[in-house]
């Protein structure tokens, strides 16, 4: 079993910034081996891709993220992160982080973050 829990998330304004952090348990072997990132799911949309962690040089992001979050890990942790800077209104969602391998992904239950004044 594998267990992914979200932290960090809350109420903040816009312009302003939050850290979401991802602790792994369970049956990981060799963390760093594990594909990693997070998406986001807005109010009645659906489920969208915010970053991914190619590896220790190369992440990919959502365009609408881009300059202003940036997803991190720390393998000795078992732990992936999300800073988010700049937030705007539209950034509201529910964040989930996921670690990949061998095609089977694990989730976290998800946390939420709203940006309003």
């Amino acid at each position: 079993q594998v267990q992914l829990v979200e932290s960090g998330g809350g109420l903040v304004q816009p312009g302003g910034s939050l850290r979401l952090s991802c602790a792994a348990s369970g049956s990981i072997s060799i963390f760093s081996t594990y594909g990693a990132g997070w998406y986001r799911q807005p109010p009645g949309k659906q489920r969208e891709l915010v970053a991914a962690i190619i590896s220790s040089l190369s992440t990919n992001y959502a365009d609408s993220v881009k300059g202003r979050f940036t997803a991190s890990r720390d393998n000795a942790k078992n732990t992936v992160y999300l800073q988010m800077n700049s937030l705007k209104p539209e950034d509201t969602a529910v964040y989930y982080c996921y670690i990949r391998k061998y095609g089977i992904d694990y989730w976290g239950k998800g946390i939420l973050v709203t940006v309003s004044s």
